[in-house]
């Protein structure tokens, strides 16, 4: 079992286990359509996600990641436009679990490469199945393929690791 050891401008002092092998033996209805790697290639967070902390994943996640080194970049994300709250109001909604300061996102990460805590597990499997209504928004308001149509939708769908290129 490897152990994590997480030292960044979020956290300091915190350890994980990684429990399962990278990209394997999730829980069968969480079935995330792009890896950590993927979403961050594509663009996402415009750009401001990760950027302190890349030690603590595969160097191969970042080799054609779209990073921005000063302040978000919206031109980063895929489709150009802001799809995201700022972390403060995620904070005061309580969507925050204490040990992934960052947010969903920093979950998936870790859950990608094998941490698995079974609470927040659930919690965050649940609360990514509810994020797919915005596929039947699109499916219903736009022409297959268009990818001009519900930027916003799309590049948050992308954000929660669903494939909104092919919708």
């Amino acid at each position: 079992m490897k152990k994590i050891s997480v030292n960044d401008s979020f956290q300091q002092g915190y350890e994980y286990s990684l429990v399962e092998l990278e990209g394997q033996n999730f829980h069968p209805e969480f079935k995330p359509e792009l890896t950590p790697s993927e979403m961050l290639e594509l663009g996402v967070f415009g750009g401001k996600y990760l950027n302190d902390c890349q030690n603590e994943f595969p160097k191969s996640w970042f080799r054609n990641a779209k990073l921005s080194n000063s302040k978000k970049d919206i031109t980063l994300n895929f489709f150009k436009v802001n799809a995201s709250l700022p972390l403060k109001e995620w904070q005061e909604k309580g969507w925050i679990y204490d040990k992934d300061p960052r947010g969903w996102f920093q979950w998936y990460c870790r859950y990608y490469l094998g941490r698995r805590i079974a609470i927040e597990d659930q919690r965050q499997i649940k609360r990514w199945k509810a994020f797919r209504r915005h596929i039947g928004a699109i499916r219903k308001n736009c022409e297959l393929g268009d990818l001009e149509c519900r930027k916003k939708q799309r590049q948050a769908l992308l954000h929660w690791a669903y494939d909104s290129l092919n919708i």
